[in-house]
Formats: C-alpha cells, sequence, structure tokens
C-alpha cells in the first residue's frame, strides 16, 4: 500500500518508519541536526511546495508534507 503525503507524492508504507510533527519535532535540537544532515545528504523531498506541516522519515528518504500528522496516520489506517 501507498500513503499519499501531498502534491503528486505517495509513498510505501512498508518503507515508512515514522511521522513527526514539524511544529512540534523542530524545537528539537536531535531533529533539526538530524533534518539538516538529510538536507546536506540530498534525502530531502518537499511534497508541499513550500508548505510543511509534518515529516515522513522513510529507509531511503525524508519527506516533508503539507497534510498534518492526524490526517496522515487516518490515512495509513485501512
Amino acid at each position: 500500500m501507498y500513503l499519499h503525503i501531498g502534491g503528486e507524492v505517495m509513498v510505501p508504507l512498508d518503507e515508512l518508519v515514522i511521522i513527526i510533527d514539524l511544529e512540534a519535532g523542530s524545537r528539537r535540537d536531535a531533529t533539526k541536526e538530524f533534518l539538516s544532515l538529510a538536507a546536506d545528504d540530498k534525502k530531502v523531498v518537499d511534497s508541499g511546495k513550500g508548505r510543511k506541516r509534518s515529516i515522513l522519515v522513510t529507509k531511503e528518504k525524508i519527506y516533508y508534507s503539507p497534510i498534518s500528522v492526524d490526517t496522515l496516520v487516518k490515512r495509513t489506517q485501512v
């Protein structure tokens, strides 16, 4: 199964590791450092075209999504 995370981006559910609320997660130094390192490695994808509400970490990449964590979690429950 796939999870639609915004724009034209779909993520395989079996690749999903964690979904983080951007506002809450960006306050932590460890999260900031993790995202900075991922951006340096060119592993970050912005599916919201600038509008960001959540972060999805997969086995290969990190995605910014304009969709809230609550909505994304509901979409994973079929």
